[in-house]
């Protein structure tokens, strides 16, 4: 049986592939994506979403999500995608259109027909499931798993203690954390070492298909940004996080207490990972630790190549 799945995320180059990978998978029930700001705004994460499955023509509801964070001042990162979210990459514009209902109430509905059996794949700032738990607080028991990008149990990648999506809206990752839903933290721990090489990227653009442009095309430019930060090839934060639901057998992870630090001068947005397990507190995350990179590859390769069959 496939697992249904919502892709909660911000579209973004990584969350684009993502998105692709999780499309063709065929463990996976795509029941909707919705859609936060985050990388960009969330007209463009909104439509970026509606490009993105319209151009390799997955026909999915796209509910539109939060605009800005529970609290404090909003932050993107088109330094890194670029102005549209989408980097160099052009993608007509949509015909589809948005689903009628707003993210959180697409997460509930979806909850609430799929029972226990719903699990959500969390690519951005975590702003649109804590609304939606705000708001209905009975879905808690109602959602099977979270695998979310974001946190590090070590340094930052936004500040130097923060990770890009937490630091992005930490009122919100905190009542994510503090849910009970059991979650799986895919943190830069993980994604600094599932890259993809410029060899990789070669071999995927031979795939020959609108996926596989995309992925070269994009990944190409972000790795003259990684090479900047010493990595040798171009980080795949996003679908580290769809491979991990997919294929555990490439990870290593532990179940841990995460606390998400909202205070902070200088750690606002930091996920504290009890390694040692020193606070006492019960553990609510597996927090995934180490990735093959190998096998992490060979998964990529093996969904984007779909599109050519």
């Amino acid at each position: 049986m496939k697992i249904p799945v919502i892709i909660d995320c911000d579209p973004g180059i990584d969350d684009a592939i993502a998105i692709f990978m999780a499309l063709a998978s065929d463990k996976l029930n795509v029941r909707a994506i919705t859609t936060v700001a985050g990388n960009v705004s969330i007209d463009k994460t909104t439509n970026n979403a509606l490009k993105l499955t319209e151009y390799i023509g997955c026909d999915v509801k796209i509910a539109k999500g939060a605009s800005e964070p529970l609290s404090g001042k909003k932050i993107h990162a088109e330094f890194v995608h670029g102005e549209s979210g989408l980097g160099v990459f052009k993608i007509p514009d949509a015909m589809k259109q948005i689903y009628y209902k707003n993210a959180y109430d697409t997460i509930y509905e979806e909850a609430l027909i799929l029972e226990d059996k719903l699990q959500i794949i969390a690519l951005g700032p975590l702003t649109n499931i804590a609304i939606t738990i705000l708001k209905y607080p009975e879905v808690k028991s109602k959602i099977q798993h979270i695998t979310l990008m974001g946190g590090s149990a070590g340094y930052g990648n936004h500040t130097p203690a923060a990770e890009f999506n937490i630091y992005a809206d930490p009122e919100a990752a905190k009542i994510v954390f503090e849910s009970g839903i059991p979650i799986t933290m895919v943190g830069l721990d993980a994604t600094n070492k599932a890259y993809l090489t410029e060899e990789d990227l070669k071999e995927i653009k031979s795939f020959n298909n609108r996926a596989s442009e995309f992925t070269f095309c994009t990944m190409m430019e972000f790795l003259k940004f990684c090479r900047k930060y010493g990595y040798d090839g171009a980080l795949m934060h996003d679908p580290t996080a769809v491979a991990v639901v997919l294929d555990e057998s490439f990870i290593k992870k532990q179940h841990l207490r995460v606390d998400i630090e909202t205070k902070g001068e200088f750690t606002r947005g930091k996920t504290v990972v009890d390694i040692y397990k020193i606070s006492g507190k019960e553990p609510n995350a597996y927090v995934v630790l180490d990735v093959d990179r190998v096998k992490f590859v060979e998964i990529v390769k093996g969904l984007l190549k779909k599109y050519t069959e």
